[in-house]
């Protein structure tokens, strides 16, 4: 007998629903076909245990099945409910007379019981759209899921659930949220705070200029300067998430598995401060079954890069297209993937190989080769699309014995919140741009008109420097902070 069962397949940050026919007939054997990797060609092992430990078997006859559509690759263990389920119905095992209102998915354990699912957010976005009543899940994955409003989503526990479900009507738990709601509830504030940075006043002040525009910037001092510190601060002083944000971050942790269990929205700016030694692709993202990078993780969050020249070139070389179009295309010959990579680029380096170049109290040891030598790890392309670079000059003893407490993060966040309305108020009009560091050419001739004392110290900064055209207009971007 066939029967169809639905799940779904996850490629970039956006599903497909996938529909598992289970055929069976006269015979011995067991056919899976549909393009199924490895996790999914051993899950009759799983499946054939879960079912036996819950009452019923794998039948001994001719299975066949297939996951349409078959020229499109599945990858991992997150099918094996819904290939059990069709197993059960297709040999009478179980009824299911309402089995095409639902999309099933979870991986099994031996006994029974479900594990946890990648990608559970877009799969309920795409059950939504394309009508099905209902998503059973495991449950770990259920607050994720049930974001989605018009969707009915079940979390269960163990495929016995499931079973009793379709083949007795015993009714399943629909797990209900708020998203408003759980969305405020996730405003946690983040742990570090500038009350806690001593002096540095004028750092912190350009800090709070980029946080306000969404700009890149870039943190050049002496070893113990508080570089890291300062970085680390930064999320706490951006302004919050919209809603709108929010869903789009969860999306793309959901796909590789990082929202935690029994959570729903992430509600905190995402901060990625991957070590110097990743790859491009773990930076960028792709691989043989693709998933997003760092870059991507780091969406409408900060990407913080600590010792920027210690990074391999070709890796910083991957961060210029991703910072110009604020998202990144990975082209395979089999695929074509694009992630949204729309974050706050903040780098710190040392100003010389030995760090103390520009500390007047100590020795310069390194050469003018040498410094050369270290400066050339970063390209003036990348560092022509990072918008505000900021000298760092350690802080003296009388500061830091100092017992008053800096201007806390609270207080900065309120200017800069403040400010980015403002921004979005300007650029509402716009669909792609809501502040200042995601302005093309046309806004930033529009806006950032410059008096003409203005214009002739930008022509003597552009000539003495030795600046690019980009450079022009990332100088002009930064006029309009706070306006």
């Amino acid at each position: 007998m066939l029967k169809k069962v639905f799940g779904s397949a996850v490629f970039g940050v956006e599903a497909t629903t996938v529909t598992v026919e289970v055929n069976i007939d006269k015979g011995i054997g067991y056919h899976l076909v549909g393009l199924p990797d490895n996790a999914i060609k051993e899950s009759n092992y799983r499946i054939a245990a879960a079912l036996q430990n819950n009452g019923f078997k794998i039948p001994g006859k001719k299975i066949t099945i297939n996951m349409a559509p078959a020229d499109l690759r599945k990858e991992g263990s997150a099918y094996d409910l819904t290939l059990a389920i069709g197993i059960l119905t297709s040999s009478n095992q179980i009824e299911a007379k309402n089995l095409q209102d639902f999309l099933i998915m979870g991986e099994l354990s031996l006994d029974g019981s479900l594990q946890p699912i990648r990608g559970a957010l877009p799969i309920a976005v795409k059950a939504q759209a394309e009508g099905f009543k209902g998503f059973i899940l495991p449950s770990q994955n259920a607050k994720e899921a049930a974001i989605v409003d018009d969707l009915q989503v079940f979390g269960v526990d163990n495929i016995k659930q499931v079973i009793d479900y379709f083949d007795h009507g015993t009714p399943l738990i629909e797990t209900i949220i708020d998203a408003q709601k759980e969305f405020y509830k996730s405003l946690e504030f983040p742990e570090f705070d500038f009350s806690d940075v001593k002096g540095q006043e004028s750092i912190k002040r350009c800090m709070e200029i980029a946080a306000a525009g969404g700009h890149n910037i870039i943190l050049i001092g002496p070893p113990g300067a508080g570089k890291t510190m300062l970085a680390k601060r930064l999320p706490s002083i951006l302004p919050p998430m919209t809603m709108f944000e929010a869903l789009e971050t969860t999306k793309i942790h959901s796909v590789v598995g990082r929202v935690k269990a029994h959570s729903g929205l992430m509600a905190q700016r995402p901060f990625r401060s991957p070590h110097h030694t990743i790859s491009d692709v773990a930076l960028v993202g792709g691989g043989a079954y693709p998933q997003p990078g760092e870059i991507s993780l780091s969406h409408n969050g900060v990407l913080f890069l600590d010792e920027l020249p210690e990074f391999k070139r070709g890796v910083l070389e991957v961060l210029r297209q991703p910072l110009e179009d604020r998202e990144v295309t990975i082209s395979r010959a089999k695929f074509t993937v694009t992630y949204p990579s729309s974050f706050m680029l903040v780098a710190s380096m040392n100003p010389s190989p030995s760090g103390y170049f520009n500390d007047p109290d100590a020795p310069l040891t390194s050469s003018p080769a040498e410094m050369q030598r270290y400066l050339s790890k970063v390209s003036g392309p990348l560092l022509d699309r990072i918008d505000i670079h900021i000298e760092v000059t350690p802080v003296p003893f009388e500061k830091l014995a100092e017992d008053r407490n800096g201007e806390s993060s609270v207080t900065i966040r309120k200017r800069v919140t403040a400010a980015r309305e403002l921004q979005t108020k300007r650029f509402e009009a716009s669909d792609v741009v809501h502040y200042n560091a995601q302005m093309n050419t046309k806004h930033i001739r529009e806006y950032c008109v410059l008096d003409d004392s203005s214009k002739n110290l930008l022509k003597t900064a552009m000539e003495r420097l030795n600046l690019s055209a980009r450079a022009y207009d990332r100088i002009l971007n930064n006029t309009l902070i706070h306006i």
